[in-house]
């Protein structure tokens, strides 16, 4: 464990959204995981980062790789424009693609592995502003996210609250079926006109990284909490502590795009990309030691300038 010799015990973690970078979160996971003990009592965790986080205890991420190999092995595009003037046929294929892999990945035996050995899972979710109707609202909260990730590149952005968007969560304990659980991801994910607008006790969802897409207000405040990012944030180191939590982003920026369906091979090397840095991680363990619950005793960088908390 990098020569360091000691177990820090991480109650809480925290699972960014991102796409199909959170396969950076898998790879970094199955490195860190076992070497620091990491168990957590409760993890929070929104849209892509969501499902990697059940993926972790339903599945292996090396199968799911392959899987997606499989799958979109004869997907050369992201978007079919001639199916515009077809009847029933979607101009995107991620959404078939996505529910169909989580149907496939997180079902069946996997989902009861998930109930079984996965601490509580906490899924955020967004719910719209009153008198916006699902289209109008994602193109809204698509343009404030985008303009405090791009222009004030906020680690936890305000706009999508001030517009009167609200974040609610569900636990994957408490779904009943594995068809309850990809309805509750897919809601955590929705993204239009990626994915079609997800229902949950009869009002419309859209991805709970509107809210905010590290989604720390998911989890108890003042528990020892571990943050895994998947956006590179040039100005702060890749761990940094923020307001007594430990944050992790990636090294570098990840090869692959989030709503990218034509390139599994670069799903792999985001993974492996994550490996990597969970190897970095361990390498300089001894720096990164929290005391947790003390940010004032903090070991490692706090360097919170510019970022909204």
């Amino acid at each position: 464990m990098g020569g360091a010799g000691v177990f820090i015990v991480f109650e809480q973690v925290v699972f960014a959204g991102g796409g199909n970078r959170c396969w950076w979160q898998a790879g970094f996971w199955d490195v860190v995981a076992p070497e620091i003990g990491l168990q957590p009592r409760i993890i929070g965790a929104v849209s892509a980062g969501a499902a990697t986080a059940c993926m972790l205890y339903a599945n292996r991420s090396r199968d799911v790789l392959a899987y997606y190999q499989e799958k979109l092995a004869n997907n050369r595009r992201n978007a079919h424009w001639s199916n515009l003037l077809r009847r029933g046929q979607r101009v995107f294929p991620h959404a078939n693609i996505y529910r169909q892999a989580l149907k496939d990945v997180l079902g069946g035996e996997h989902f009861t592995r998930l109930k079984e050995s996965g601490p509580e899972i906490r899924i955020q979710y967004s719910r719209l502003p009153r008198r916006l109707g699902p289209r109008t609202a994602v193109g809204i909260g698509l343009i404030a996210y985008n303009i405090e990730k791009y222009w004030k590149k906020s680690l936890h952005p305000q706009f999508g609250r001030r517009l009167g968007f609200t974040a609610e969560t569900a636990r994957v304990e408490d779904c009943a079926t594995d068809d309850d659980l990809v309805s509750l991801l897919i809601a955590s994910s929705c993204t239009p006109p990626f994915t079609p607008v997800e229902y949950r006790n009869g009002r419309p969802t859209l991805d709970g990284g509107l809210v905010d897409n590290v989604p720390v207000e998911a989890v108890e405040k003042g528990r020892s909490t571990l943050v895994l990012v998947t956006r590179r944030y040039s100005k702060l180191p890749m761990v940094f502590a923020l307001r007594g939590r430990l944050y992790v982003q990636p090294s570098t920026k990840v090869p692959v795009s989030s709503w990218d369906y034509t390139d599994p091979k670069a799903m792999a090397l985001t993974y492996e990309q994550g490996r990597a840095d969970g190897q970095l991680f361990l390498a300089d363990w001894a720096r990164h030691i929290v005391w947790l619950g003390d940010a004032a005793r903090a070991r490692v960088i706090d360097d919170s300038k510019g970022l909204e908390a």
